[in-house]
């Protein structure tokens, strides 16, 4: 098939209507052929050399702007630096009787050693392969900015009736700094006034908390950061002879008192309803527990606090990332030396008041002390919107071995930039993974199966029409 028929065949299913939401219509799409376009778009897209550093993301920008040209679809490029520019377009409604439904992307992908990927399926190939897209980006996050795409197109194409203007954002630099998405909030957002977005965050995993169920964690919080540098300065000496003032040994108790700090979990609301979901599938004894947060506080927080990831989403955490201070030769003690340290608050913990606890645990000795490098809050929305429960509808569908609820990210993501401006912001990638395909993120022969990005287009149009659509 000629890619140049494709929305002619597109528009051709589109005579008829059916239901697709409560209360609402929509003109029906072929979707045979939608997601056969949504593959060889992601194909071409993952072979525009997005990677960060440097990440030229104009040169994606462009690429998605061409596509949205074919549909008719205007966009504009803005860069906060030569070469790093961010896409914006927009789906009106005639009459928008609310705030706009933003789907955010973004447009870099980390970097990626060539000879770690077999030689016919390399990071900015794009090839299809044992029936998945091979490419870096693949699933963080080129594959979900296609099906952001092809939304928007879909919606043009369709005619949908929308009762609320659709925003397509595609951001630069979220792999680095997240300049990107700084920018678009500092000069755009006032004029975007996005009331709900959705944005890469939790994906399907089979089998994470029981085999046979498939949960989608939908972040609606994330952690906050606070990095630190841990300095340690002490007299030059001679490394033949150890003495414990010196910088290094100082050093190195100070991390010691920082890894052996008492850690009390709490786990945040959003975790106690998603547990409550999954017992509310799974009945039985099972569900008792997990539907009461007593019986969880109890019984269900010290696994929790056994598993490294979820360990990290009921603590405020931190961890050792770097070095500094190296001595002049290998038997010079430097007067000296320092600790990068990666630190994350759960909501309602202000940085502030977790920099003021670590510093009475470690500047205990003279000469050590903690600086911050970076210091971001952690930001929350409800769940209680209408875009959310069509996500969990449509996510479910013909389903019954899903589970869909909110839950808290310990990670970071532009949404954290977009929800101090009163965006609830939701982090939700329509795809179902195994833990190797997961572990292919940031790794090795990243790909994406093929049913999964048809599928994850399908799923996020119709929550998309669900929650934008007109009655």
């Amino acid at each position: 098939m000629k890619q140049s028929l494709l929305p002619l065949l597109l528009l051709a299913g589109c005579a008829s209507v059916k239901p697709i939401g409560p209360g609402l219509t929509a003109p029906t799409v072929d979707w045979p052929a939608a997601g056969d376009e949504a593959v060889d778009v992601l194909s071409r897209y993952l072979r525009v050399d997005t990677i960060n550093p440097p990440g030229n993301e104009t040169r994606g920008a462009q690429f998605l702007a061409e596509e949205l040209a074919k549909d008719g679809i205007e966009s504009s490029i803005s860069e906060f630096a030569p070469g790093r520019g961010s896409l914006i377009a927009r789906v009106r409604a005639p009459s928008p009787t609310e705030k706009p439904l933003c789907l955010l992307s973004h447009i870099d992908v980390v970097t990626a050693n060539d000879s770690d990927w077999p030689e016919d399926a390399q990071p900015l190939s794009g090839v299809m392969k044992d029936g998945a897209i091979w490419g870096r980006g693949a699933l963080d996050m080129k594959g979900m900015g296609v099906i952001e795409l092809q939304t928007l197109r879909l919606l043009k194409r369709t005619g949908a009736k929308l009762k609320r203007d659709v925003i397509l954002i595609a951001v630069a630099d979220e792999e680095v700094d997240n300049g990107g998405m700084h920018h678009v909030v500092d000069t755009k957002w006032d004029e975007l006034d996005c009331g709900v977005m959705l944005n890469e965050g939790g994906i399907g995993l089979p089998g994470l908390l029981f085999e046979g169920q498939t949960v989608f964690p939908v972040t609606v919080a994330e952690k906050g950061t606070l990095w630190l540098e841990l300095t340690a300065t002490g007299e030059a000496g001679h490394g033949s002879t150890p003495v414990p003032t010196r910088a290094p040994m100082k050093l190195q108790r100070a991390m010691e008192r920082l890894n052996s700090r008492e850690v009390k979990p709490t786990i945040h609301p959003a975790l106690y309803e998603l547990l409550a979901r999954v017992g509310e599938q799974k009945k039985g004894l099972t569900g008792a527990v997990l539907g009461s947060k007593a019986l969880v506080d109890l019984l269900v927080t010290g696994k929790l606090m056994s598993v490294p990831p979820t360990r990290a989403a009921i603590t405020n955490t931190c961890q050792v990332t770097g070095f500094e201070g190296k001595g002049s030769a290998a038997n010079v003690i430097p007067t000296e030396v320092a600790a990068i340290v990666d630190c994350r608050v759960l909501p309602g913990v202000a940085p502030e008041a977790f920099l003021g606890e670590l510093k009475k645990l470690v500047e205990v000795e003279e000469g050590v002390t903690l600086t911050v490098i970076q210091a971001e809050p952690a930001t929350e929305s409800t769940w209680d919107d209408p875009f959310f429960d069509a996500l969990v509808r449509r996510l479910t569908e013909g389903r019954t071995d899903v589970v869909v609820g909110p839950a808290i990210s310990p990670g970071f993501t532009d949404s954290n930039i977009a929800r101090p401006k009163g965006t609830k912001a939701y982090g939700m990638v329509p795809f179902e993974i195994d833990s190797e395909l997961l572990g292919s993120m940031h790794g090795k022969n990243e790909r994406l199966p093929v049913v999964q990005l048809k599928r994850g287009l399908e799923i996020l149009f119709r929550a998309v029409v669900d929650a934008a659509g007109q009655p």
